[in-house]
């Protein structure tokens, strides 16, 4: 759903009598099955659309054999509730069903350390594809594009990396800047927030001086000829196990610059929200990064400001970094 625009609304209002008492159950799991959220007690809500039409007419028809009463409307929020407030509970609903995705990923993970016998490896392989199945699966219902998809899939998609043969797997990606990667157009997910802010801003300032950034809804757009995506779903840039899409633009291009590390540690930390690194002043980075959101509702601006923030950042960390190494010869020549 982009700003400007009123996807419409199918809304499901039913009333379920308490006996039996199995059927409020097999409704409720009915609803989640189709990805419906609820607006108030007893009204789901799905987009407008006609597989989502036949879907709670599916339903219906269920609470109608129970003895129950339900109702289907095809509506327009006029007042009480906006469209972007529906569209974040969509979000706020498939974020939690990838966090569970994210979570059993990371606990599959940790179990592939170390040597495994065949049968061992055969039975991750098994909880690994039902693991790829559930993503597919939240993935179709996940109607407005919440953030959690980016970390849930890198996490599925670096098990089943892992769980491939030696001699199977890709060889490393050694891209380093080249002609290949000048003056192209980047795309990513509109509303950016720090990940893409710092993505963008590495990009422009090490990897593309001439690029040119588009801002797409989140869901359903079809890149264009010599288009390179960013932390979107299947980019060329995104998360990459639990490293975030700057640290993979990092790795990828092998930027090593000084403060640069220390820059993708914070930018981890507010993204990811698992505190990895704990750095000191992420906190305050983080307020900053909110700062510029609250204010600033273009995209472009949000990277204008936000690239200011990050060559601040920079300067600050390649100051520190050489006052490090620096600090040992002084030290010695206050001894001597």
């Amino acid at each position: 759903m982009t700003e400007g625009t009123a996807p419409g609304w199918l809304l499901l209002i039913h009333q379920i009598p308490p006996k039996p008492a199995y059927l409020r159950v097999k409704i409720g799991r009915r609803l989640a099955r189709v990805g419906a959220v609820a607006i108030k007690n007893s009204v789901y809500v799905l987009p407008r659309g006609d597989s989502r039409m036949e879907d709670f007419q599916w339903i219906r028809r269920e609470v109608l054999a129970g003895g129950g009463e339900a109702a289907i409307l095809d509506a327009q929020l006029l007042d009480g509730l906006s469209d972007q407030e529906v569209a974040e509970l969509f979000r706020s609903a498939r974020d939690a069903q990838y966090e569970v995705v994210a979570k059993e990923a990371r606990s599959l993970a940790k179990q592939l350390r170390g040597r495994l016998s065949s049968e061992r490896r055969q039975q991750l392989e098994v909880q690994t594809q039902r693991l790829e199945q559930r993503l597919a699966d939240i993935a179709t219902l996940d109607f407005f594009g919440a953030a959690g998809r980016e970390l849930a899939s890198g996490l599925v998609q670096a098990l089943r990396s892992a769980l491939l043969p030696l001699d199977g797997k890709a060889a490393v990606d050694s891209t380093k800047r080249s002609e290949a990667y000048q003056g192209r157009t980047w795309v990513t997910r509109t509303g950016i927030h720090v990940d893409r802010i710092a993505s963008a801003w590495l990009i422009e300032r090490w990897i593309d001086p001439r690029a040119i950034f588009k801002f797409v809804p989140a869901k359903g757009y079809a890149p264009e000829k010599d288009e390179l995506r960013f932390d979107m779903f299947d980019a060329e840039f995104g998360h990459d196990g639990d490293r975030c899409t700057f640290e993979t633009l990092c790795t990828r291009f092998g930027l090593v610059e000084a403060g640069l590390s220390a820059i993708a540690e914070v930018v981890h930390d507010i993204d990811l929200k698992d505190e990895k690194f704990g750095r000191p002043e992420t906190p305050g980075v983080a307020a900053q990064i909110i700062g510029i959101a609250s204010l600033h509702r273009e995209d472009d601006a949000r990277l204008q400001h936000g690239s200011r923030l990050f060559e601040q950042l920079l300067a600050f960390y390649a100051r520190t970094s050489s006052q490090l190494k620096e600090a040992p010869s002084a030290s010695k020549k206050r001894r001597s």
